[in-house]
C-alpha cells in the first residue's frame, strides 16, 4: 500500500514496488501543496476514472493503477476494490488529477487543512 508523507510544501506518494511494477512507473510521486486546487473523499472512485489507459495496470473493479489520459491532460490512478479514495485535482505538474484509495481518506484531508510536521499517512 503507498505511503503518503504530508510536508508542509509539498505532498510525496511513496509507491510499493508492486505498484510501481503495475504502473509501469519507476519514480514515487511529489505533488506540490500550491499545485492542489481540491480534495475530495468518493465512496466509489470507479466513477471518478476518466480517459483512457495510457501504462498500466487495469482489472475492473479489482485494481486500476497507472496513468490515464484524456483529451485535457494525465491523471494517476490507484484505486483497489470499493475502498474509499481521496481524489485531489491538481493545477499544475505532471498529472491534472490523482485518485488514491486509502482508509485514511479523512485523516488526509485534514493533514491537507493544515501546515503541520510532516506527517506519514498509509494508503491502501
Amino acid at each position: 500500500m503507498a505511503k503518503l508523507r504530508v510536508h508542509t510544501d509539498r505532498i510525496e506518494v511513496h509507491l510499493t514496488p508492486a505498484e510501481k511494477s503495475l504502473a509501469l512507473r519507476s519514480a514515487d510521486l511529489v505533488v506540490q501543496r500550491d499545485d492542489i486546487r481540491s480534495a475530495t473523499i468518493t465512496d466509489d472512485p470507479w466513477i471518478w476514472i476518466r480517459g483512457i489507459r495510457r501504462r498500466g495496470t487495469e482489472v475492473p473493479l479489482v485494481v486500476a493503477v497507472g496513468v490515464w489520459k484524456y483529451h485535457g491532460g494525465s491523471d494517476f490512478v490507484i484505486v483497489k476494490g470499493k475502498r474509499q479514495a481521496v481524489v485531489l485535482e491538481l493545477a499544475a505538474g505532471e498529472f491534472t488529477r490523482i485518485i488514491l484509495s486509502t482508509n485514511h481518506a479523512a485523516e488526509l484531508i485534514d493533514r491537507l487543512k493544515l501546515t503541520a510536521t510532516p506527517d506519514i499517512v498509509e494508503g491502501d
